[in-house]
């Protein structure tokens, strides 16, 4: 150690650590710290923002319309739009410059070329007539794996693609809620009035029961009748993305978690598990949108089984690290012993009732490894590809430098304008992340299609009678 610095933690006085360290915190010191955080997100936000405090989103140039968002050729697309002036024609931002496009304009492009261009050319998505909403809830107990990021990117992602979509925020943080410019006041514009409606609505079947056998009513207290007059509808946002809209989340929503179990407790039969799914259902919301995207919160909590249970698709994004795997494995243990667990104490009475027994399925379930550096991380994720076989999705997203800036900006990766960076930079930045969105497309366009054949086949068999 001779002439050797000493390393920083044996150089501390403890007189200079005191000077530092500043008086005690008490509880209205996590207000103060609260506010400072809420000025700081307020600060952030905003530089996203329009004038009137809204979000906006950027426009598409003709170079990422006809690369990235309608498959023609530039010289074409500009030929439709001379001989087609009724359809939008851009703007240019200099004498002779680009045109730009927003994204409604862009959708209604796409419609054009879906109606009038070439039957071969998939310009419009798939998606087989009659058949409702996918639920794909993206979920993992783990922080910090990707969650959020994952859900924003894959919902962009699908309405650039030209679906509608419904993001549902279930986290009481918000995040989700944030990126998408949403404002929630209070539980209230949150899930929860759903949640409590499914329930009021239970009692209100029980009592209907006990009054012709001559039994006292279950009572509904204020916030359950207040509940009843709440439609899933009246709780939807625009966002600014003109085909994704929200039901947000603030931090009364974790609310949800101690109120839920009390319900449970004064009423054995109601089935909390299928109040997401039958209220969204019933108030007509999977028939009004193609994709319908859940963030949970990262724990195994009533909400996030409510989501896990309406979901038709699973995803678990993780990192390929030695202890997200063996996170993401206990996860999985966790969501059998309480999936189990619910279907055995359901049909246990289910049997000796005579009914149907309940039975949990998922169309898919895949996970999927997020920030991933092939460099330090290729033979672990092989190791990991190999146990979990194709539960795993092959494609692996990549952590790119674009990531960090468009965090820096709160935007989505999609939300970031090329010309921040350049045309080849934004396009090497954003492969990672279409290659994730095609692996998702291309596990929903077989689900569905699946569901297609099945329903044709029904249809044939029911015909042939």
């Amino acid at each position: 150690m001779h002439g050797q610095p000493l390393p920083p933690y044996f150089r501390i006085d403890p007189d200079t650590a005191l000077a530092e360290l500043g008086t005690p915190t008490d509880t209205q010191g996590f207000a103060v710290i609260a506010e400072a955080c809420a000025r700081g997100r307020s600060d952030l936000a905003s530089r996203g923002l329009r004038e009137d405090g809204a979000r906006r989103l950027r426009p598409f140039s003709t170079w990422e319309i006809t690369r990235y968002l309608i498959p023609v050729a530039p010289a074409h697309f500009r030929r439709v739009l001379r001989a087609n002036p009724d359809l939008p024609q851009g703007r240019s931002e200099t004498e002779g410059g680009a045109k730009w496009f927003t994204l409604d304009e862009v959708l209604r492009l796409r419609a054009h070329f879906g109606a009038e261009g070439s039957k071969s050319k998939p310009y419009l998505p798939y998606r087989p007539e009659g058949l409702p909403a996918k639920m794909v809830a993206v979920a993992n107990f783990k922080g910090g794996v990707g969650k959020t990021s994952t859900v924003a990117h894959l919902a962009m992602s699908a309405a650039l693609d030209g679906y509608k979509v419904l993001v549902l925020d279930l986290d009481s943080q918000g995040s989700m809620t944030s990126i998408f410019g949403g404002r929630v006041a209070d539980e209230w514009q949150s899930v929860y009035p759903l949640i409590a409606r499914h329930y009021a609505e239970h009692l209100e079947a029980e009592n209907t029961h006990r009054a012709s056998r001559g039994e006292t009513a279950l009572p509904l207290d204020d916030t359950l009748t207040e509940a009843l007059g709440i439609s899933a509808g009246d709780l939807v946002q625009s966002t600014h993305w003109p085909n994704i809209d929200l039901i947000g989340a603030q931090l009364n929503l974790y609310w949800a978690e101690f109120q839920i179990p009390v319900w449970r407790m004064a009423a054995r039969g109601w089935k909390l598990w299928d109040a997401l799914t039958e209220v969204l259902e019933r108030d007509g919301l999977l028939d009004a949108y193609d994709l319908v995207f859940i963030d949970t919160p990262p724990a195994l909590g009533y909400l996030t089984i409510n989501g896990l249970a309406a979901a038709d698709i699973l995803l678990v994004p993780m990192g390929a690290s030695f202890l997200e795997f063996d996170s993401t494995g206990r996860f999985f243990d966790m969501l059998h012993t309480t999936f189990a667990s619910i279907e055995e104490g359901e049909n246990t009475a289910a049997r000796a009732l005579g009914r149907d027994e309940t039975a949990f399925q998922w169309d898919a379930v895949r996970t999927i490894v997020t920030r991933y550096d092939g460099a330090q991380q290729g033979e672990l994720a092989a190791l990991m590809q190999a146990y979990l076989g194709p539960v795993m999705s092959p494609h692996r997203q990549d952590f790119t430098a674009l990531i960090g800036q468009a965090g820096e900006q709160v935007q989505g990766i999609y939300e970031a304008d090329y010309r921040d960076f350049n045309r080849e930079t934004y396009a090497r930045g954003r492969e990672t992340f279409d290659e994730t969105y095609a692996a998702f497309k291309k596990l929903l366009m077989g689900i569905w299609r699946r569901e297609e054949l099945e329903a044709r086949d029904s249809r044939d068999a029911q015909a042939a009678q």
